[in-house]
């Protein structure tokens, strides 16, 4: 996963917001349509890159985190430790749910390196940025992560 990931860092909009070549996939492989929010649809396309399934709507970054898959919640007795793969989302208070998803590419004790679509630079978590970037957040702005890649 971290190889589908990674080589589409970089990768940013085109010709206008959440628009371009590359985001017209992302977004096609989650049947969303160009124009939209693509961080969820970038996850989705990474997994079917390599055949592998994710949620129903999987468009919609809070999908990606039902109680059969979560791992991780702040605040709340762990399931395992992240691994790189790993899907995080992000809490938006004024949304009242996760508002944007990204993968775990590090997991740190105090910071975490992530690879996001639809974010951008800056020290808060974006959910309308540019492209897709590899992130240094703090471990506490990831509100939970889940587990969508089979262990053998």
């Amino acid at each position: 996963m971290a190889q589908v990931y990674n080589s589409q860092v970089g990768v940013s909009e085109k010709g206008c917001n959440n628009c371009g070549p590359e985001v017209k996939q992302y977004l096609a492989s989650s049947g969303n349509r160009q124009g939209q929010p693509w961080c969820a649809a970038f996850v989705n396309w990474c997994f079917k890159k390599l055949g592998l399934k994710g949620p129903a709507g999987a468009g919609a970054a809070r999908n990606w985190f039902p109680a059969s898959k979560v791992i991780y919640r702040r605040g709340a007795p762990q399931v395992r430790e992240p691994q790189q793969g790993d899907c995080a989302g992000y809490y938006y208070a004024n949304l009242g749910r996760i508002g944007h998803i990204g993968f775990i590419d590090q997991w740190g004790e105090n910071f975490v390196v992530t690879v996001e679509g639809n974010t951008g630079g800056g020290s808060g978590v974006n959910r309308e940025g540019d492209g897709v970037h590899r992130m240094r957040r703090l471990r506490s702005q990831i509100s939970i992560v889940s587990s969508w890649i089979p262990k053998s």
